[in-house]
Parts: structure tokens; C-alpha cells; sequence
């Protein structure tokens, strides 16, 4: 019987975020990627969500294999080192980097051997896996595809990758290899299919770097530049342009800081010195001697681009004469937050400039006709589309039909799906738990979902307390009760009714000798709830506290 190769996708399918897939054979494991999503409206109070590893417990994993450094594929490393015993973590030397800065701040450093790749390096061999990394462009810098041979066949997974032809760094997708793997024959194509629903192909980082050129020197004020902390290139090219047109560079946000130091001291950026000032400095010189680089490009409350928009920032503001590009692209669910900032910076008199009015992003992913051009590279027997709602994966598919995979060699799973591959092909034989995690502060995967349901109850309708003494030591007497609201705005008429009902209730069982605490908790949370429903038709959180004194 010929070896299988069970392939698992814990994350990242049917999704945009949380990217993780296993991959098994010969009694080993090896993970590739380990990200993280951001929450939506619907989680409420809850910070990150991961992939479910319960697949995972309890086993030890021979490798965990990361394609390039973005959060959606990085971020849920150390909550994955945490929980599973992992042998090694292989990456390239920029994700090394920032992905060592992430775990030490964690405490989980030594957790697991830390193991730097190179593309120009030969295969590595990990128990029965033997990986190749290919040099893929995209909009943070050292970004791989995986080609990983097993007994049961040869496997490409591409992460996120573009075909740009003019990188800033001078390192393109490696086509040439790309089409050698090709002509050795690969058996199945992971393919990251984010923007497999837009025609035409990806434009080249550096037409960012050629906005910045046209716009820096016709502005006055001080131009601020939001986009996502890994964009290494975007802030080198909006830095250069900056010090051209002799403005100094601030950087403002911790993440954006952090990971500007790891490239610099691993020598991804080069920014002098002498251009560089910390925003405190930045404040005190002429607005048209300022460059500010920051975080927020998301909306994200707490960031430096949101608390600089509603004036919370301790040191840098905007005002008329200034101009914010958002170099990003909203993920989706964070488009409201987006355009609230950007309502807020023009009220302050900002100019802004976003993706819909200027050229100041473009994607990471590749296009349809770069999508065609890998499957035409590489020419596999099966295609299995990830990293992507249904509709992308479902649209990746329709292009590996055009270029001449039959269905029935096409592969459309969703997370938990267990896919093996074998000498006969590539099939679904089963599926695994597979879900979400969230992470709640310091908690990790103790969020219920009754919890996120009682907070979307809170968010919506309120809460009421309805607080009653009761003197047990003297035959039950009742002292009248409080009622305590909180996100529920009714009139007083109302709310001395509920005063009215709950003393009846409590009055009506004490007389009764019915002096349980929880008997008398569930009727006043009865009782009141009704009389709220048939007043309002709404479901406030009802919360009875029986004092015994």
C-alpha cells in the first residue's frame, strides 16, 4: 500500500485570517503557519481569535514551517507554543526576526528551537518532509512558498505571494524555479486565493513609492502615512521620498517601532539616523519638516493614526494645511472604523488620501492572470484553493477549471477537512474539530459562547439589578427593593413598576415562607423580565441579588 499524506487546514479557509494547515505522514507532523484573526462587531470584548488546535493536543508536532511575517500567519505562534509540544520553528530571516521579538515578549522564547532558512539554501529535511522554500515577492519582505515532498507526492503551497516584477528590494517571485518544479511534476497546488475574484494583475509595490513622489513635495503641513506595521517596503519608500523632499521621520506606535528596528538592525531598511526623531521631537519642529509614519491603518481604537483623529494623542495632532494617506486597504469589518477616522481627520481640517482617491496601496495578493500564470508554471494533477472566503476559493477553482483541471481534480475544503493525498490522487476522506479560539485579555479559549451572547445582550438591551434584602433572622421581613439600571433608558413610571412587581413577588413567596434565595431569584428575574417585554419588546439582562442580613 503506497503512503498517504494527510493534509488538515486547522484555519484560513471560508476566512480571511488564522491561517494554519497540517500536514501528516509516517506517524509525523508539520504545521505550516500559525496565524491569528482580528474580532468582529459580533465578538464583543474579545481581542483575538485563533485557530482551535484541539486536532493538535497532546501530540508533538516535528516542525512549524512559516511562509513570511504577517499576523494572519505568524500572531497565533506563541499561543500555539503554549498549548503544543513543537520541535522546531523554520522560517526565513526577517519573519525570524520579528517572530523572535513576538515569543520573548510572550515567554515563550525557549519554548521551541528557533531555525533560519534560506531560499538560496538546499532542501531541508524534517523527519519525512524534505522542504524547499521559493522566494515569493509580496508587501513584507523574505515571503516563501513551501514545495513539500512526502512518499505520497510532491505539494506546492504558496502562502501570499504577487508576481511584481519591479520589487523594492530587487527580489521578484522566483518564476524560473517555479517552472523547474513544474516540469518535475507536482501532485497538489495549496494556493493562497485572496484576490482570485479580480481580474488583471497586481500592481507593482514601487507605484506606491512613485505616489508618494508626486504628492510629498506639493504639501505644506505635516503628512502623516498609516499602513500595517509589516509593510517594510511602504515605510522605506515613504521615508526616502520624505527625506528627498527634507523632512525628518517619526515613527509613532509601538508595533510599527518594534518591528522598524528589527529591520533596520537586520539590515531590510535603511533610514539614517540623523533623519530620524521621536514624536515628542517631531511636534516642536515647522509642520513642513515632518514625516510621521504610524499605526491605525484599520481604525483600530487604540492606535496612534485613531488616538491622533480625536485629538487623545499625547504628542502629535493634525490640523488644517495637514495631510493622512491610509496606505492599506480595510480588512473586511473594519471598514465603519476606517471611515470613522477618516470623518474625524477632516473635521480637524486634514486632507486624506485612501486607496479609493490615489494610488497610494496596492495588494500583496496575486490576480487572476498571475494566478493563471502560477497554475500554468506549475501544471499540478490537483488544486485545492486556501487562504480565502468561499467565494475566492470557489473563483480560484473556476480558474483551475479554465486552464484545464478536470473537477473531479479540483479539491474545495473547509477548515477541519481532512484531505489525503496518495499515489491514486487527492480526496476528502474525513474531517476533524475545527473552530475558533479567542483570546480575552490574558485568557486564552475560555470565552464561551454564552458569554459573547450575555455581552451582546449588555450591548443591546442593557442590564438591570434588582437588589432585596431580606431579614431572615426576624421571620422573613423585606425591606423594599432597589432597582439599579444601566444601558436601559426607560421612564420612571416604568421603572417603579418593576419596583412595584419585584416587592410583590418577594412579599408574595416570604408569606409563603418560601425564603430560598435561588427560588426567589428566578421569580423576580421572571416576573420583571415579562412586565420589561410586554412594556418595551426588548430583553435587558435581569440580575436578582437577594441580600440575607
Amino acid at each position: 500500500m503506497s503512503e498517504s499524506l494527510r493534509i488538515i487546514p486547522l484555519g484560513g479557509l471560508g476566512e480571511v485570517g488564522k491561517n494554519m494547515t497540517v500536514y501528516e505522514t509516517g506517524g509525523e507532523i508539520l504545521v505550516v503557519d500559525a496565524g491569528l484573526a482580528f474580532p468582529r462587531d459580533e465578538h464583543l470584548g474579545v481581542d483575538l481569535l485563533l485557530p482551535d488546535v484541539g486536532y493538535l493536543r497532546g501530540r508533538r508536532v516535528r516542525a512549524v514551517v512559516l511562509t513570511h511575517g504577517h499576523e494572519d500567519h505568524v500572531g497565533g505562534l506563541p499561543y500555539l507554543l503554549r498549548e503544543i509540544d513543537v520541535q522546531t520553528v523554520v522560517t526565513t530571516r526577517l519573519t525570524l526576526g520579528l517572530v523572535k521579538s513576538k515569543l520573548d515578549e510572550h515567554g515563550v522564547g525557549q519554548a521551541a528551537e528557533l531555525r533560519e532558512a534560506d531560499p538560496d539554501d538546499g532542501p531541508l529535511e524534517l523527519g519525512p518532509f524534505r522542504i524547499e522554500l521559493v522566494r515569493v515577492a509580496h508587501s513584507i519582505p523574505d515571503s516563501v512558498a513551501l514545495v513539500i515532498e512526502t512518499g505520497a507526492g510532491r505539494v506546492v503551497h504558496t502562502g501570499d505571494w504577487k508576481l511584481d516584477h519591479t520589487p523594492v528590494d530587487g527580489l521578484k517571485t522566483d518564476v524560473g524555479k517555479l517552472a523547474e518544479i513544474g516540469n518535475r511534476g507536482v501532485d497538489l497546488l495549496l494556493g493562497d486565493s485572496t484576490n482570485a475574484e479580480r481580474p488583471g494583475t497586481t500592481g507593482s509595490e514601487r507605484l506606491v513609492g512613485e505616489a508618494f513622489r508626486t504628492l510629498f513635495p506639493l504639501r505644506r503641513g505635516r503628512i502623516l502615512v498609516a499602513t500595517f506595521a509589516s509593510n517594510i517596503h511602504r515605510m522605506q519608500q515613504a521615508a526616502d521620498v520624505a527625506i528627498e523632499c527634507g523632512r525628518r521621520v517619526t515613527v509613532v506606535g509601538r508595533s510599527m517601532r518594534k518591528n522598524l528596528n528589527i529591520a533596520r538592525n537586520l539590515g531590510y531598511v535603511d533610514i539614517p539616523e540623523d533623519a530620524l526623531v521621536r514624536p515628542d521631537e517631531a511636534a516642536l519642529l515647522p509642520p513642513g519638516d515632518v514625516l510621521a509614519l504610524c499605526t491605525g491603518s484599520q481604525g483600530e481604537p487604540l492606535s496612534a493614526l485613531t488616538r491622533i483623529a480625536y485629538g487623545d494623542h499625547p504628542t502629535l495632532e493634525v490640523a488644517q494645511g495637514d495631510t493622512v494617506i491610509i496606505s492599506a486597504k480595510p480588512v473586511p469589518g473594519n471598514e465603519l472604523r476606517v471611515h470613522d477616522s477618516i470623518n474625524q481627520l477632516a473635521r480637524s481640517g486634514a486632507e486624506v488620501l485612501h486607496q479609493e482617491i490615489a494610488p497610494v496601496h496596492v495588494s500583496g495578493h496575486a490576480h487572476q492572470e498571475e494566478l493563471r500564470t502560477m497554475l500554468s508554471l506549475l501544471r499540478p494533477r490537483y488544486v485545492m484553493p486556501i487562504h480565502g472566503e468561499y467565494r475566492m476559493l470557489a473563483a480560484h477553482a473556476k480558474l483551475a477549471r479554465e486552464a484545464g483541471i478536470d473537477d473531479n481534480r479540483i479539491v474545495l475544503a473547509d477548515n477541519g477537512s481532512v484531505v489525503e493525498l496518495a499515489r491514486g490522487g487527492a480526496r476528502i476522506v474525513d474531517q476533524v474539530d475545527s473552530g475558533v479560539t479567542f483570546v480575552d485579555g490574558l485568557r486564552v479559549g475560555d470565552v464561551q459562547d454564552v458569554a459573547l451572547r450575555d455581552r451582546r445582550r449588555l450591548s443591546e438591551d442593557g442590564v438591570l439589578i434588582v437588589v432585596t434584602t431580606l431579614a431572615s433572622s426576624d421571620g422573613g421581613e423585606v425591606a423594599p427593593p432597589e432597582l439599579i439600571s444601566r444601558g436601559f433608558a426607560e421612564s420612571e413610571d416604568l421603572l417603579a413598576e418593576l419596583r412595584d412587581e419585584a416587592d410583590r413577588v418577594v412579599r408574595q413567596l416570604a408569606s409563603e415562607h418560601a425564603t430560598e434565595i435561588k427560588l426567589l431569584q428566578e421569580h423576580i428575574h421572571d416576573a420583571v423580565g415579562q412586565i420589561v417585554y410586554d412594556r418595551t419588546h426588548r430583553r435587558p439582562m435581569v440580575l436578582p441579588v437577594v441580600i440575607e442580613v
